[in-house]
């Protein structure tokens, strides 16, 4: 049964990091190939833990072709509910209370499953509606064990494919592995659900169900109700939620650098009341002061059509990796600048030119690491949002119209306020030790009998001072070895000096031996050097 089901997971995980890759480095077309949806089936085949595999390896626009990533998107959690009483076990192990003490009413059928968690209606003892995400039993271990097997597997292909270590399939199965691990803990949802809200707050246009106090846990989140339309419904209104949209990303993209990365149609619906809802807070992404610097240099460089600028932008968000051809790659970027030229604004896609840049090359400079891959799936999945609530809107000129007040204080007014807020308190820390510092100066001066003393230091050079010492004793001891060498030969030739053993000289005999243990001190420093 074991070995059945390795054999199952290594063919599944041999396509997984194999097939596409290797189409890709043969030039042969992806289109009409059956490799793609036999990959899917597999993953189907083999269960809950490779569906989630195969979905999150569908954000990586950047790694595989158009035609596997839809065929990934198809992966479905054919995953059967397990019992209510099983649920209601969780529930109260996750807790430590009986049910009937923490809600007034639980349903025992869930009103959705998936390979992770299947979710219950239930009532709290104040009336309120809310929903019980509840982990599957044993997913977490079954995680673990399958993703040790993927890795094995990756390995042994690494072995036999070489030229795929360009793309680091096992830092990718590494990235993929920690990030079901973070979604099976329903404590970091809790916590990016809290973020969020904070961040929202007083937004009139938007909602974020808020969890519920002391009801969640590691297996067990205990969360807000809530409801409404999809984004597609005819009877909403598109073009002024398409505003709350871009604002809130924005928000997240340049202000909070913390964002909501899955922001696809299931996830988003509007209210009864016409507010814009957040929903499933299982994948999020992280964008440092650093990053959404680049990110708005990036966009800035997009608008003005810079290939250079964007070549430059792109490196410092980490699109590519140094060292790049640049003018093979300014070549790249005009060739894509110049297709965008011929479009109308509306169909300008930012998602698509940072996701074109990072194709760029043939693999050398491939570096997109997972809080990047997130960005540009959530630009992916927001600018379709926003075209389905208004077809004719123009997402890059809204992002500059809406956005340049935010990435104006990204690019200068916080941070040159931040960097004149330091130098003005090192200047005063320095202004108010300089009297001390210039006494104590003086004060040396005199005690040196001497004029003022001015002192040089220079950082490192203590470490190269001490490898100059250590490179000279070992020429030194070279230089004796071989002269007690030659003197040691010279005793020999002349047999001079009192014999042993017949007719050997004993100073000659002693020379040598002192020469090869000199010798040998010289081999075992080098050797623990590491270096000749």
């Amino acid at each position: 049964m074991i070995g059945g089901r390795l054999l199952r997971i290594g063919a599944g995980a041999a396509s997984l990091l194999g097939a596409a890759t290797v189409e890709r480095l043969r030039g042969t077309p992806a289109e009409g190939s059956q490799l793609p949806r036999r990959l899917r089936i597999t993953l189907e085949r083999l269960g809950p833990t490779f569906v989630k595999f195969g979905q999150t390896l569908s954000l990586r626009r950047d790694l595989l072709p158009d035609t596997w990533l839809a065929e990934l998107r198809r992966l479905q959690d054919h995953v059967a509910p397990f019992p209510g009483a099983e649920a209601r076990h969780a529930v109260e192990v996750a807790l430590g209370r009986p049910v009937e003490q923490v809600f007034g009413a639980f349903e025992t059928e869930p009103m959705a499953a998936a390979s992770i968690a299947q979710v219950h209606r239930a009532r709290l003892p104040d009336g309120r509606a809310v929903i019980v995400k509840i982990r599957r039993p044993g997913i977490r271990v079954q995680i673990d064990r399958d993703m040790h097997a993927l890795v094995g597997i990756g390995r042994l292909i690494l072995v036999l494919a070489p030229r795929l270590q360009r793309y680091q399939p096992l830092r990718i199965v590494d990235e993929i592995w920690a990030n079901l691990r973070k979604e099976a803990d329903f404590r970091q949802e809790a916590r990016s659900i809290r973020r969020f809200g904070e961040a929202f707050r007083g937004w009139p246009g938007l909602n974020i169900p808020d969890v519920i106090d002391d009801l969640y846990a590691e297996a067990v989140l205990v969360q807000e109700m809530s409801g409404g339309l999809g984004i597609g419904h005819p009877s909403i209104d598109g073009p002024r939620l398409a505003q709350v949209l871009i604002d809130a990303y924005l928000h997240q993209f340049f202000v909070v650098g913390f964002f909501h990365g899955d922001p696809h149609p299931g996830n988003l619906f509007v209210m009864p009341d016409g507010r814009l809802c957040f929903h499933d807070f299982g994948l999020v992404g992280y964008l440092d002061g650093r990053t959404r610097r680049s990110l708005a240099l990036y966009l800035q460089a997009f608008v003005n059509k810079d290939a250079a600028w964007m070549l430059d932008a792109a490196v410092d968000l980490g699109l590519l990796g140094e060292p790049i051809d640049r003018p093979a790659f300014i070549r790249g970027i005009e060739e894509i600048l110049s297709d965008y030229a011929a479009l109308p604004l509306k169909d300008w896609s930012l998602a698509e030119a940072v996701l074109r840049v990072a194709r760029l090359g043939s693999g050398e400079n491939f570096v997109v690491p997972h809080n990047l891959v997130v960005l540009m799936r959530a630009l992916y999945l927001v600018e379709s949002a926003l075209r389905t609530l208004d077809p004719e809107f123009k997402v890059l000129d809204t992002l500059l119209a809406r956005g340049g007040e935010m990435m104006e204080g990204v690019l200068r007014g916080d941070a040159a306020a931040s960097a004149f807020t330091r130098l003005k308190t090192e200047a005063a820390l320095t202004a108010q030790d300089l009297p001390g510092m210039i006494a104590t100066w003086l004060h040396r001066a005199q005690r040196e009998g001497g004029g003022p003393l001015l002192l040089m230091r220079r950082e490192g050079l203590e470490s190269l001072e001490a490898h100059l010492d250590r490179t000279g004793n070992r020429l030194a001891l070279a230089m004796i070895a071989l002269g007690i060498y030659v003197a040691a030969s010279l005793l020999m030739l002349h047999s001079a000096g009192p014999r042993v053993f017949g007719d050997l000289p004993l100073l000659a005999l002693f020379g040598y031996a002192l020469a090869l243990w000199l010798s040998f001190r010289l081999v075992r420093a080098v050797a623990r050097s590491g270096r000749l």
